[in-house]
């Protein structure tokens, strides 16, 4: 296994055990302890997916994980402490992927882990064509590029997935925990509002007004599905 990643955080014991734990199951990591030591990283090493801390010295991880995402779409896990607003995190603006609120068990970041590389490498079986294209805008699901009016779209690795999903399957109508299940591909530990906002996040990026959504469409009391097209 090649898989590397970055994990991000000021307390060195809590780093020095995930590098011992994660390194036992064949990745291979890299740690730092600051926001700006982890922006220089992740802007000249590549990563498979970041471990980052919210609070952190200098930067803070939102502001972190925005510039991250201002340059690539490299899958991001947020460690939070209890209490603080998921909302906010997971909102419009930073683009992280998931979030483990301290303290944590470390089978559950395993399997969270696992979860997002599971998502990032392996494409949706039912996706069908490499590219798809309904009106004004084009999704490439080999080059994990989307367009709208030829402008790309920056997507964070969760949406795209979402994104793909829904369109390779026009007018199949998820319920938020089936999706929570597809493209988070756990149920226990879900939190159906991560849905909610995954999906308002996309409406934001691709349609012309996203309180009048004309693709990515609600099914009320079921769940959303993808307009069929015409």
């Amino acid at each position: 296994m090649n898989t590397r990643i970055l994990i991000v955080d000021d307390e060195t014991l809590l780093v020095k055990g995930l590098k011992y734990s994660l390194e036992q199951d064949g990745y291979k990591t890299d740690s730092a302890f600051d926001g700006n030591e982890a922006l220089e990283k992740a802007t000249k090493e590549k990563y498979d997916l970041i471990i980052l801390d919210l609070m952190l010295p200098g930067i803070d991880g939102l502001e972190v994980c925005r510039k991250i995402r201002e340059q690539s779409q490299v899958p991001i896990i947020m460690l939070t402490a209890k209490g603080e607003d998921i909302n906010k995190i997971l909102g419009l603006g930073y683009g992280a992927d998931d979030y483990l609120t301290k303290p944590f068990n470390i089978l559950e970041l395993k399997a969270r882990i696992k979860a997002i590389l599971r998502r990032y490498i392996n494409q949706n079986p039912n996706m069908g064509e490499h590219v798809i294209k309904v009106d004004n805008f084009t999704i490439n699901t080999l080059g994990r590029k989307v367009t709208v009016e030829g402008r790309e779209v920056s997507l964070t690795a969760k949406e795209f997935d979402l994104l793909i999903l829904l369109a390779s399957n026009p007018g199949r109508v998820y319920k938020r925990q089936e999706l929570l299940e597809k493209i988070w591909s756990y149920d226990h530990f879900g939190d159906l509002r991560t849905v909610d906002v995954h999906i308002r996040r996309l409406r934001e990026k691709i349609e012309k007004n996203s309180s009048e959504a004309e693709y990515i469409l609600t099914k009320w009391g079921v769940g959303y599905y993808f307009r069929k097209n015409t």
